[in-house]
């Protein structure tokens, strides 16, 4: 299928690129990626957020426009350590965080009546609250099971529809998208907080609609065309599906620019994220997850499977 735009075919018919022939650059870098993530998660670690670490997390609304200026230097000087505020959502509504103070419940208790105090009448507040770091430890954990049993959901998956060699290349092509947005946390030193963990299962579910559409290419293609060699099958496979792939996930892509761009501070932390995940979605999908099948006997399992039927 050509898709067309103002008369012009995004990717012409019969387009045929060698995906093939490029995969170990592809591999590599990913490997390099892969590399990079890790030493830096070791030399830095994550900047871990309030809902990681605990903390204090305020939310006020103001009389107008926030001056986050002015509303800086009134908590700066109240000894609380890093005070960070920021617009959300509205221009008169601001998050104000902080780390967790010492002193247990008594301690949180007095830092929110200083932030009151300082603050005044001028503004309102519309959310107060303390995360302990017991609760923070466990979140970091549920956040690690989720990402873990969303894996092997879908390699169960994969496995049921296709076949297990299909499914072991399909997650570690997810696991590669995982590490990809995890590194724009290592890299920049952005704050890792429960969005983090949001965006990169998302980023896995929507990386797998890509696979799973060019897998079904796959196996379409392992049947019509029995005599084919497996590398130009999976050529011809991602080549026909290649309209389809760039077209969904550039129409994602602007939808998620125009919020980092347009949608203010809150919203962009959230979008970055995602556009990362959903590049690295797409380029895993081409470039990854179908060429990786090539380190299996792909035609002689599928002609084992195929003779299944028949036999009975």
């Amino acid at each position: 299928m050509t898709f067309k735009w103002h008369g012009l075919s995004l990717i012409p018919h019969g387009t045929s690129i060698d995906f093939i022939r490029i995969r170990h650059v592809t591999y590599l870098i990913s490997i390099l990626i892969t590399a990079i993530t890790f030493v830096m998660l070791w030399i830095n670690g994550l900047n871990l957020g309030i809902d990681f670490k605990g903390g204090i997390l305020i939310e006020v609304q103001t009389k107008g426009p926030a001056n986050l200026k002015e509303l800086r230097d009134h908590v700066s000087h109240l000894d609380l350590g890093e005070v960070a505020l920021q617009e959300f959502g509205r221009s008169d509504e601001v998050l104000i965080r902080l780390a967790r103070q010492e002193g247990g419940e008594q301690g949180q208790i007095q830092a929110i009546s200083k932030i009151q105090k300082a603050l005044g009448d001028d503004v309102s507040f519309r959310r107060i609250e303390t995360v302990g770091p017991k609760m923070g430890e466990e979140l970091i954990n549920n956040g690690i099971y989720a990402v873990f049993w969303c894996l092997v959901a879908m390699l169960i998956y994969i496995w049921f529809r296709f076949e297990l060699h299909f499914a072991i290349c399909a997650i570690i092509a997810l696991f590669h998208d995982a590490i990809a947005v995890l590194a724009l946390y290592t890299i920049f030193h952005f704050e890792f907080n429960s969005q983090a963990i949001v965006a990169i299962l998302m980023t896995v579910g929507y990386s797998i609609n890509d696979t799973v559409v060019i897998y079904d290419r796959i196996r379409e293609n392992l049947r019509k065309y029995k005599a084919m060699p497996d590398r130009e099958l999976i050529n011809l496979s991602i080549n026909e599906t290649l309209s389809r792939t760039i077209l969904t996930s550039s129409t994602t892509l602007l939808s998620l620019i125009a919020l980092y761009v347009f949608g203010g501070e809150v919203v962009a932390e959230y979008s970055l994220p995602l556009i990362i995940g959903i590049t690295f979605g797409t380029y895993s999908s081409i470039f990854l997850s179908a060429p990786l099948l090539l380190f299996f006997n792909l035609r002689r399992k599928n002609q084992s499977a195929e003779k299944i039927p028949q036999k009975a």
